[in-house]
């Protein structure tokens, strides 16, 4: 029997907002694993802030056994950092906050959320390679310039965050409108056949009854988005203020690690280092992103089976609304929140 029918004789197509389970269901499994999320925080960041102490501790080691011999030490160092990076990546984060949330309110296609979720990611490296090389190397200033610079660019990436999310809600509105004038025509159209009659016995057609449409049928409507309308909907606006948005703020793991690396004068096996780490944190992201990508599209697939067009489109449009008030709201909240770093600290929402 179909997950869209009720036992008896006559197949009967679920109606209204039973027919969106699947969507129901992600927007259920979202909600867990945030509920979840802030249930376990303090444990987290206790946890975190442990396992960063005890890797700084060990890196700073590698880098001296580096000073001493390159050959044999350095090998050693750039496989660390590339654990590290992995590691540093699965602690808390307003990176992954915003490549989950964007792919998982917003459609998009996988090379394209993947290559942003790279790109984010060596951004943080490169941008954390060019402060500490501006700041010491270059302008040969103190550390407290350093994270005097590293605290600004990290508010400039919340600003970026709380804009991000704004343009989603702005996206996600204009969507929902259109959702709602489409469901409204929808239920006139099924009224009127009702009123003439062509709800009666008898085999109908695909489009009339309700039933799972192809990308383009004999209704005369495109009801899947091809490659082009993906490309529009996300804009290249928009996908340049998600890696900006996650990438701006320089790794806080690199930064200390170049720290360390200038202060014993192996300088340049730090910023080996430091790009090591980022392919590391690239990893963790890209996993997470491709988690989330597929989950939402497995929903989608299975809502646009089950459900007519124009209550899926209505309750899409409306997680995506959610989606940008959250990540306004978290950029607003991150930006008044940030504190400058003291030598060696460690703050909330400072990993990728």
């Amino acid at each position: 029997m179909s997950l869209n029918t009720l036992p008896g004789n006559r197949r009967r197509p679920l109606h209204g907002w039973s027919a969106l389970w699947p969507f129901w269901l992600f927007l259920l499994l979202l909600s867990i694993a945030l509920g979840g999320l802030l249930l376990y925080w303090p444990q987290i960041m206790q946890l975190s802030v442990l396992w960063q102490k005890q890797l700084h501790h060990h890196m700073a080691g590698l880098l001296l056994q580096v000073r001493r011999d390159p050959r044999q030490a350095g090998t050693g160092l750039l496989l660390f950092s590339l654990g590290y990076g992995v590691l540093h990546a699965v602690g808390p984060g307003h990176g992954k906050m915003v490549i989950a949330a964007y792919l998982a309110t917003q459609r998009s296609r996988l090379k394209l959320s993947l290559a942003m979720t790279l790109l984010a990611s060596l951004l943080q490296g490169a941008m954390a390679i060019m402060l500490v090389t501006l700041v010491l190397v270059t302008l040969r200033l103190s550390t407290g310039a350093l994270h005097l610079g590293e605290f600004w660019l990290e508010k400039s990436s919340y600003l970026l965050v709380a804009a991000l999310g704004l343009a989603l809600c702005r996206r996600a509105l204009a969507n929902l409108a259109g959702g709602i004038k489409g469901r409204r025509r929808a239920f006139g159209r099924i009224t009127g056949a009702r009123y003439i009659g062509l709800n009666r016995a008898g085999p109908r057609p695909a489009n009339a009854s309700g039933a799972e449409h192809g990308a383009i049928c004999a209704c005369g409507h495109r009801h899947l988005p091809d490659n082009a309308a993906l490309a529009r909907a996300g804009g290249w606006r928009t996908r340049l203020a998600v890696v900006a948005a996650m990438g701006f703020r320089p790794c806080s793991g690199a930064v200390l690690v170049l720290l360390f690396a200038k202060v014993l004068g192996v300088y340049r096996w730090g910023v080996l280092a430091a790009l090591v780490m980022s392919a590391g944190t690239a990893f963790t992201l890209l996993t997470i992103a491709l988690l989330v990508f597929v989950g939402r599209r497995y929903a989608e697939r299975l809502t646009r089976s089950h459900s007519p067009r124009a209550a899926r489109d209505v309750a899409w449009a409306t997680l995506s609304l959610a989606g940008g008030l959250l990540l306004t709201a978290a950029g607003v909240i991150l930006y008044l929140s940030a504190q400058p770093a003291i030598m060696g600290a460690l703050r909330p929402f400072s990993h990728a």
